[in-house]
């Protein structure tokens, strides 16, 4: 099997791809994510993630590197990492009672040949009617402040949810493992 590379310092997108128990490493990207000028948010994660596997690539002769990038989107506004509490209550009194969707990009780029496969992976997220209070015990409990829609769907967050839609719920973290299972198999990777 050739080397695996996750092109991520997210501690989030590790602990996801060591459940499939497969060896990796990681080399954290250095791109500009900035959004393009009338880019669409799936064009946008699209982008970065095949940005981030082949700026990775570039640093080895052989092996495939791993490469994902989420965008949240409420409405036409792209959510980033709130960062703050203050941006966190924000982000969650506009999701109040309104569908997210998040596009999650995933690449798995061939060092040895440049040859390069990815997707975009979409999953939405049906929040309840939210009170101003709720939000506040949910940061007060659990601060998602490096999380995309300021919450974490593995944690306290379902509790701001009435559902979810999508094939992956790995997506809402960073990495869609259903997609990268069919993506490595592509690259004559077998998981188990």
């Amino acid at each position: 099997m050739p080397p695996l590379i996750l092109a991520s310092s997210s501690s989030y997108r590790r602990a996801l791809l060591e459940r499939l128990g497969l060896p990796f490493s990681c080399h954290s990207p250095n791109i500009d994510e900035t959004p393009q000028h009338g880019e669409s948010a799936d064009a946008l994660a699209l982008r970065l993630a095949q940005q981030k596997a082949a700026a990775v690539a570039e640093y080895y002769k052989e092996g495939l590197v791993i490469g994902s990038d989420q965008v949240c989107v409420n409405g036409n506004q792209l959510l980033g990492k709130p960062g703050t509490t203050d941006n966190a209550r924000r982000q969650l009194l506009a999701a109040s009672g309104k569908t997210v969707t998040f596009y999650t990009g995933l690449c798995v780029h061939d060092c040895a040949t440049g040859r390069q496969t990815s997707m975009v992976e979409p999953f939405r997220v049906h929040f309840r009617r939210l009170t101003e209070s709720q939000i506040d015990r949910y940061l007060e409990k659990e601060p998602a402040l490096d999380c995309a829609g300021a919450f974490k769907c593995e944690g306290l967050g379902i509790s701001l949810f009435e559902r979810m839609d999508g094939r992956d719920p790995n997506s809402l973290v960073g990495l869609p493992l259903i997609a990268l299972i069919d993506l490595l198999a592509e690259f004559g990777v077998e998981v188990p």
